[in-house]
């Protein structure tokens, strides 16, 4: 990845959704009156520099990816010139600070494992809440039963494919089970594009960005607005073949001591038509009443690790 490139096209789409009304630039002084045709939407880069406070050479400069020293201080004032969010406020300081280090080449990719412990936690949630564990590039480390019942059996996909994008995006059941996939799909790509700018030289993140890219149709619209986001909560709704329509609330937590991996939760409104939905999903799928359906947890110890 063009760190460089991705810094100028993260700045234009930036500057480009944000109108001269929604940015107060009328009044600001040094910044001329918007009078005759604008030859580009949103605000213009003199816009952005005078609300930033530097001048528009040295903005130029930055959106061109040719200001290796740019400080702290001008990288906070372009983000609430631009009114990032905090997604994107850190997206914005990781593209324009120089590389650290240099990526391991010819190093075999760290394996990444949910620790027992984390096991225990979704086993005891199994009952009623679906959820599971994924590390940057969200593949799935461990997922409990109701979470392999009512998206997908992560436990028995080839290792490569136990993703949470890979599914939402490429296997057709997902636009069936989703019955707001536009919503979800367009988030997951938010994700992926965040964690490609902190991980650029991931091999398999960049496979799976390369593959959505050519076999989505919607994908490149999605990546190339340069949107990015943390799906850290949202609704989700489903169509589910057993157990008909849920609506659930999709939450995001992380693991202090286990920084690349997250919990991702799903509840349902109690006493709702969900909630009895979700019961009888819990029902169904327990391992007394469909046998053999459920890997036990030594089983799934030793199949759902990750590379990092």
């Amino acid at each position: 990845m063009d760190r460089n490139a991705e810094l100028a096209a993260f700045l234009r789409t930036r500057r480009a959704r944000l109108s001269p009304a929604e940015a107060g630039v009328a009044g600001v002084a040094g910044v001329a009156p918007g009078g005759g045709t604008r030859r580009v939407p949103g605000l213009r880069r003199e816009e952005v520099a005078c609300l930033a406070g530097v001048s528009t050479e040295y903005y130029t400069r930055l959106e061109q990816g040719r200001h290796p020293n740019v400080s702290e201080t001008v990288l906070t004032a372009v983000a609430r010139a631009l009114r990032l969010d905090d997604d994107e406020r850190g997206h914005l300081f990781v593209l324009a600070r120089p590389r650290t280090t240099n990526p391991r080449r010819g190093h075999p990719a760290r394996v990444q494992r949910a620790r027992p412990e984390v096991h225990r936690m979704l086993d005891v949630l199994g009952s009623v809440t679906p959820a599971f564990v994924a590390n940057h590039r969200q593949d799935v480390l461990a997922a409990n039963q109701l979470a392999r019942a009512l998206i997908t059996d992560f436990d028995v996909l080839p290792y490569r494919e136990r993703n949470f994008a890979r599914y939402v995006l490429l296997d057709p059941a997902a636009r069936d089970l989703y019955t707001n996939w536009d919503e979800v799909a367009e988030i997951v790509v938010a994700d992926l594009r965040l964690e490609a700018g902190r991980h650029p030289d991931d091999t398999r993140l960049n496979e799976l960005i390369g593959e959505a890219y050519i076999k989505v149709p919607e994908f490149h619209t999605w990546w190339d607005s340069h949107r990015v986001a943390r799906c850290a909560h949202n609704t989700q709704r489903f169509h589910h073949p057993v157990v008909g329509e849920l609506t659930l609330h999709h939450e995001l937590l992380a693991f202090p001591a286990d920084p690349d991996q997250t919990l991702c939760l799903y509840t349902a409104e109690p006493g709702s038509p969900s909630a009895q939905a979700l019961a009888l999903l819990a029902s169904w799928s327990a391992p007394d009443a469909t046998p053999g359906h459920g890997a036990s947890h030594a089983a799934r110890l030793g199949s759902s690790a990750g590379e990092g």
